[in-house]
């Protein structure tokens, strides 16, 4: 499945659901919530989302007001190693499964949060 096919299934509102349900349990998770900025949730949780809808449907709204996603440079100052990698793939499943995503959209979805997961590493 292309991410065309992944927008189509999911659209905007499905990556709306998954970044909800990414950064519910982030800020409860002892490895990475730490790793955020107390008063911040809001703000993390709408750039994933800004990122997501510009990676997979084309939306401008992340690029015009952030640039080039950056990746890895914008998460050069956090230490992510394995652990961290491993955890925020997990967290990121249960968020797709709580977001309902069906099942060959899902599936594309986290084959490439693994890929950016571990890209990350920087440990």
């Amino acid at each position: 499945m292309d991410d065309t096919e992944v927008w189509e299934a999911i659209g905007a509102e499905g990556f709306g659901r998954i970044s909800g349900a990414f950064y519910k349990r982030v800020k409860e998770d002892g490895v990475l919530g730490p790793m955020y900025p107390e008063g911040d949730w809001e703000g993390s949780e709408a750039r994933l989302r800004g990122f997501l809808l510009f990676r997979f449907g084309g939306v401008m709204d992340y690029v015009e007001e952030r640039g080039h996603p950056r990746l890895r440079a914008r998460h050069m100052p956090f230490a992510i190693g394995e652990v961290e990698r491993d955890r925020w793939v997990e967290l990121m499943g249960e968020a797709v499964r709580e977001a309902e995503v069906p099942g060959e959209a899902a599936q594309a979805l986290m084959t490439f949060f693994a890929q950016v997961a571990d890209f990350m590493r920087n440990r």
